[in-house]
C-alpha cells in the first residue's frame, strides 16, 4: 500500500519561501487564511511572529 501522508516540513518536495519575499520590505503583511486575517510581523530582533 502506497503512502499518501504529505511530506514532512521542509522536505525537497514543499519549496520555501522566504521571508523578504513574503514581506517585500514592510515589517508586517496581512495574510487570509481560511476566511480569517492574520498579521505576519518581522521583529527588530529577526524573529516571525504570526498573529490572528
Amino acid at each position: 500500500m502506497a503512502d499518501t501522508s504529505p511530506p514532512p516540513a521542509g522536505s525537497a518536495a514543499e519549496p520555501a519561501l522566504s521571508s523578504s519575499r513574503l514581506l517585500q520590505g514592510r515589517k508586517s503583511v496581512q495574510i487570509e487564511h481560511n476566511g480569517a486575517l492574520y498579521q505576519l510581523r518581522a521583529t527588530k530582533f529577526g524573529k516571525l511572529i504570526l498573529t490572528k
